[in-house]
């Protein structure tokens, strides 16, 4: 397995650098990462920005916004947080299966007398609060399974920087983000050091070998930088997505939230637009496009199947989506 540590903390070059690899390492070929940003709120794939964030607060605290490859819900990194990613064949992994990618995270807590839980579509847990979230991205024949564990970040920061719609609350009886979210350090016997966490999932997932990191060449870090520039220093890739129609409607399924911003006239659909923290594969857009002039009615099912819409939105079938749609 190749490893890499990233030596940066600019979220822009860190997601750059993650696309990097996805796109070039090859699909029998598997590769774990380790990272860290400044302060940062990374959104899902699917999320509309200027819902997720309280802009008012990143401006004055000067918090990056990015968005990432993968679907979920947005999250708060700082220097107490370390995000780690797998790129993997797919055939090694069904889609969306989380589990394989975190039970070797949870191995490795279990050294601290940390005991740790997978709960939920995506989180890990301990003592039923999160500390961290996780999220995938397919395509082309590969998985890349990433996350962020909050170690020991700024809980007020984390609560602060993001917005939380009440929907996401119905089955969680959950008044705040605070409230059910912790660090690995608030229920640990002892402080644990960012390097002998990070040294412990090393001997986790790479094993006894002490495998020497990757080095970056000069064309490597030419190629990054480009696609750093060109995407995730963008406004029209982190806040672009948001756009004003005249029907909202909303619905969170076991699956994860959808929020359709959608136009009509005459029964048919105009524009559409689909929000979320729900995973998928493909481009979204795909799916909206083909929406476009279906009729708002019985019928938007079979198009929903067609379109195969469960393919964009894992998890939600056609017929929940058309009744979600049609209102």
């Amino acid at each position: 397995m190749k490893y890499i540590e990233s030596n940066s903390t600019n979220p822009y070059f860190n997601l750059a650098l993650e696309e990097y690899l996805f796109d070039s390492v090859p699909t029998d070929e598997s590769c774990f990462m380790l990272w860290q940003n400044t302060n940062t709120i990374v959104i899902g794939k699917y999320q509309n920005a200027i819902e997720e964030i309280n802009q008012a607060y990143v401006d004055e605290n000067k918090i990056s916004v990015v968005r990432r490859l993968s679907g979920g819900g947005a999250v708060y990194h700082d220097a107490g947080n370390l995000n780690f990613t797998f790129i993997v064949d797919a055939k090694e992994v069904s889609d969306f299966n989380f589990k394989v990618f975190v039970i070797p995270i949870i191995n490795a807590l279990k050294k601290f007398g940390v005991q740790a839980a997978f709960n939920g579509r995506n989180d890990m847990t301990i003592d039923g609060k999160k500390f961290s979230g996780n999220a995938q991205y397919v395509k082309k024949g590969k998985v890349l399974h990433h996350g962020c564990i909050m170690l020991d970040s700024n809980l007020t920061d984390v609560s602060d920087a993001l917005k939380v719609k009440a929907a996401k609350f119905i089955s969680k009886n959950a008044k705040s983000v605070r409230s059910r979210v912790t660090t690995i350090n608030a229920g640990a016997p002892y402080p644990i050091t960012m390097d002998e966490f990070k040294e412990a999932l090393k001997e986790e997932i790479l094993g006894t070998d002490s495998a020497k990191p990757y080095v970056l060449t000069e064309a490597d870090l030419t190629k990054i930088k480009r696609i750093q520039r060109e995407k995730y220093e963008t406004w029209n890739w982190n806040y672009g997505r948001a756009a004003a129609y005249s029907m909202v409607r909303e619905e969170k399924f076991p699956a994860g939230l959808v929020t359709v911003h959608m136009n009509a006239k005459d029964g048919c659909i105009g524009e559409i637009k689909f929000y979320g923290d729900f995973f998928g594969n493909g481009e979204i857009e795909e799916l909206e496009e083909g929406l476009r002039g279906a009729a708002l009615d019985q019928n938007l099912t079979q198009k929903l199947e067609a379109l195969q819409s469960s393919y964009y939105m894992n998890g939600i079938t056609a017929e929940e989506l058309s009744r979600l749609i049609r209102g």
